[in-house]
């Protein structure tokens, strides 16, 4: 099994929240969180220092399992980003990942919300099989 090292987003229109795991142990890390506007460049600079090898993006949906308005604007921001950054790139339903971050933040004092967030993503897309992962 290659071990590769993997890039959690959490994808706002203000704020990125940004987590990093590897293949092999599992656990993810939350690293900063970055203003949205000028990210794809913060993005490289962390790929190249990090080695990542996949992205993960959290995918806002609502409640039901439905697309929102915020749905279709983080799709466009993927989008955009793939142009920018040749790995390849995985959805992740997000669903109830703030509030479990909110949660986390309680117990942990002084933790980035935003970077929780993205480690709980990054995670439920480890715990996910395989086939049940989506390209973006």
């Amino acid at each position: 099994m290659e071990v590769k090292q993997l890039l959690g987003l959490d994808v706002g229109k203000k704020r990125i929240g940004i987590a990093r795991a590897s293949s092999l142990a599992r656990l993810p890390e939350p690293l900063t969180t970055i203003k949205t506007a000028g990210a794809l460049k913060a993005l490289q600079q962390i790929i190249k220092e990090h080695d990542m090898q996949i992205v993960v993006v959290g995918l806002p949906r609502n409640l039901q399992g439905y697309d929102t308005a915020q749905t279709a604007w983080v799709q466009n921001w993927v989008d955009a980003a793939k142009k920018r950054i040749e790995l390849p790139f995985y959805w992740q339903d997000e669903a109830l990942t703030s509030i479990k971050a909110e949660g986390l933040r309680l117990k942990a004092k002084d933790q980035d919300i935003d970077a929780l967030a993205a480690a709980i993503i990054l995670q439920d897309f480890l715990d996910a099989p395989e086939s049940e992962r989506v390209p973006c």
